[in-house]
């Protein structure tokens, strides 16, 4: 049964390394600017709001703060940061 469903999950999009490196761009400049921020994630419904804490390039986690909880973002599933007003 897993097997089958595993062939019918969508796949993550896929992006050329000019969009990677505009978006780490925009990651690195929100944490260097401590700006919160609205990450949209592939497959979740909600954003993920808060402020960079920490970006690991070991695990390739962005590490996102709001109002003491921390949420673990993979690089790869953030598909667009927006700016929080």
């Amino acid at each position: 049964m897993t097997q089958i469903m595993a062939k019918h999950k969508q796949k993550r999009p896929t992006r050329d390394e000019f969009e990677l490196e505009a978006l780490g761009e925009q990651l690195t400049e929100a944490k260097n600017e401590d700006r919160e921020i609205s990450l949209t994630v592939w497959g979740e419904t909600d954003p993920v709001i808060g402020r960079i804490i920490v970006m690991d390039a070991r695990t390739r986690l962005v590490h996102v703060e709001w109002y003491g909880t921390v949420t673990k973002v993979p690089f790869l599933d953030i598909m667009k940061v927006s700016s929080v007003m």
